[in-house]
């Protein structure tokens, strides 16, 4: 088996980086899991704070300049949202890597906690970081959610 590449997280420049996140976001969202393309793009992604995963050859070498293999927004209200890892690059730690990173600016920004929308295949992985279901499933974009969240003063 070769050996797994390498990734950093860093926060996106918006202006910069926006085709590289929509790439991400086009690939899991829109052609993965068949998100119509209406609900997937918002004029709030401008005003988010984003954070991307950059891996392969070039970050294994040093340079950061990898291409996009993940991404993650925190909204202006607290909310985390819009995660996509690139099939490919799955279970080698980017999805946690990038909910820490939208975690720790919520923190940094004095907010009390966080609150997310998590499809149901998904909760084990964000109860592991503490979040907590909040009421039912529900459908947004045909694929079921339940809300969640978390709050920072119980895991200072």
């Amino acid at each position: 088996m070769p050996p797994t590449p390498h990734f950093v997280v860093v926060r996106a420049d918006w202006l910069r980086d926006e085709a590289d996140v929509a790439r991400v976001r086009r690939e899991v969202f829109i052609e993965e899991q068949g998100v119509p393309e209406s609900l997937e793009w918002e004029p709030l992604d401008a005003e988010c704070a984003w954070f991307i995963a950059r891996g392969g050859a070039m970050v294994d070498a040093g340079d950061a300049a990898g291409e996009v293999v993940g991404v993650v927004r925190l909204t202006p209200d607290a909310r985390i949202g819009r995660m996509a890892v690139r099939a490919c690059w799955r279970r080698r730690g980017l999805g946690a890597a990038l909910l820490a990173a939208a975690m720790e600016e919520a923190r940094r920004l004095g907010y009390g906690g966080v609150r997310l929308s998590a499809q149901t295949h998904a909760l084990p992985f964000y109860a592991r970081f503490g979040f907590r279901t909040e009421g039912g499933v529900y459908q947004d974009a045909g694929i079921p959610h339940v809300a969640m969240s978390f709050t920072f003063k119980d895991f200072s």
